[in-house]
């Protein structure tokens, strides 16, 4: 058996030389991203865990003794996972790990916005000693929040909106009604677009997911409504976002994720109504430690041929 991890930018890869050498797994640590060096480099694998790698369709065709790749995470929007499932390649994520950090930040970006925090730190570091810069700030707990995507990382945000007395509403084209606890009004996502004072994004990119939030969505988003992404940053239109927001169509948004990352076009930043954290959502210590044992765990299993824990397309 023999696993490579093509590339990873964490400090340290103790945790997972200690499980592949617990299991008597041969393993090799690269740093390639690209298709074509992919191939050269791991003819022989047996199993890919990968970071930023490109899985295309010639990686999937040319390595004849893969049985699996797994992305530190939870997007696999890098993995060709059509050719994966024709060429009898499982694709698998790691989409456990950070649920509550998630969330967590999405909540602490939600209380930022609508308490106008990042306002009144920065004035308040300037001896700005004046709450009516901040004017108007709503009650939150008469506010509506909606979550477009209602999976591991949706459900438990909505937990913890609904314990400190938010309305919570929520669109998945994925999730069914009765599936849902019963503190979620399930929507239509342009229902929820209409009557949210907060719209958390926390779905994967996908084809149908790409700018699903673009100029028409914000058109139909409240003026004092405030936009949280920690989930991709290819879901909304950054372009779009820049207008809304400048313009006042929307009150203002927090991104923890971008399109390109880092981001090279910075005129979001140059917002008093926008705020940005470097994808860290995922983070903490415990959260870090998880990924890295159970994409490690999932590769040991696939080069063994059993079956892995989370198969996204078998």
């Amino acid at each position: 058996m023999k696993i490579y991890i093509t590339d990873c930018d964490h400090e340290s890869m103790d945790i997972e030389k200690k499980t592949f050498t617990k299991e008597g797994v041969d393993f090799e640590i690269l740093n390639v991203t690209q298709p074509e060096d992919i191939i050269r480099s791991c003819h022989d694998a047996d199993a890919l865990i990968l970071q930023y790698a490109t899985i295309s369709h010639n990686v999937l065709s040319s390595l004849k003794n893969l049985k699996g790749v797994v992305r530190y995470g939870v997007g696999v929007n890098t993995i060709d996972i059509e050719s994966a499932t024709k060429n009898n390649v499982a694709v698998c994520n790691v989409p456990d790990y950070g649920t509550n950090e998630v969330a967590d930040h999405a909540l602490a970006l939600i209380m930022a916005l609508a308490r106008k925090l990042p306002l009144l730190i920065k004035d308040t570091k300037s001896n700005i000693w004046a709450y009516e810069k901040a004017i108007p700030i709503y009650r939150l707990q008469e506010q509506t929040v909606g979550i477009v995507g209602l999976g591991r990382i949706g459900l438990s945000l909505a937990k913890k909106l609904h314990g400190i007395g938010l309305k919570v509403i929520g669109f998945d084209p994925l999730a069914k009604k009765e599936q849902l606890p019963d503190y979620i009004d399930f929507v239509s996502l342009d229902e929820l677009l209409a009557h949210s004072d907060i719209i958390s994004l926390n779905l994967p990119l996908t084809k149908s997911t790409e700018n699903l939030i673009d100029s028409k969505e914000f058109s139909k988003m409240k003026s004092n409504c405030y936009l949280v992404n920690t989930a991709r940053g290819g879901i909304v239109n950054e372009e779009a976002l820049y207008q809304a927001l400048l313009n006042h169509t929307i009150a203002g948004a927090a991104l923890d994720v971008f399109k390109q990352e880092p981001p090279t076009d910075r005129k979001l930043f140059s917002l008093d109504n926008f705020i940005a954290t470097p994808h860290a959502a995922w983070y903490s210590e415990q959260s870090q430690q998880d990924l890295k044992r159970k994409a490690a765990e999932e590769a040991i299993r696939l080069a063994k041929g059993e079956k892995p824990l989370y198969c996204l397309n078998k």
